[in-house]
């Protein structure tokens, strides 16, 4: 996709258009947009907005994933990750954070929160069957191979 994205912001001071951190970063850096700070406290979770709002083209999806550097420095994730953003979707962008680490953690305004990524959608049509092909694998799963 080399056309622009449709978007529109709701400023909060410190919101700044997502973007690109490193030439090849396949995922745009996207900020928190807070009236006021927000707390979240070891094994709490909070809805923090962004102040975006975007029309993604049809066949194409935003997908919102966390921060490693909040993960790995603060326990820091999110929930229902990736968070799909459907091309239909016309509402603020929110983040669903979940604190794992042992301290609160400080949501601030303007705050690098999570990075989201826009890729195609593939959708399926479903032909149903009364069984299925054989494969080599069949239906080993959870660690059938060993370690």
């Amino acid at each position: 996709m080399n056309s622009p994205l449709k978007i529109q912001i709701v400023r909060q001071p410190g919101v700044q258009l997502p973007r690109y951190m490193t030439e090849h970063a396949a995922g745009m850096d996207i900020h928190a947009a807070a009236a006021e700070d927000i707390i979240i406290k070891p094994g709490e979770r909070a809805l923090v907005g962004t102040g975006l709002f975007v029309a993604i083209p049809p066949g194409y999806e935003a997908q919102v994933r966390p921060r490693s550097g909040l993960a790995i420095r603060n326990g820091i994730t999110l929930l229902n990750s990736p968070g799909t953003i459907d091309a239909d979707y016309r509402g603020e962008i929110k983040i669903i954070m979940i604190n794992h680490g042992r301290d609160d953690f400080m949501v601030k305004s303007g705050d690098r929160l999570a990075q989201m990524i826009i890729a195609p959608v593939v959708r399926c049509v479903w032909e149903e069957k009364q069984e299925l092909d054989d494969s080599q694998r069949g239906s080993g799963g959870f660690g059938h191979t060993g370690k």
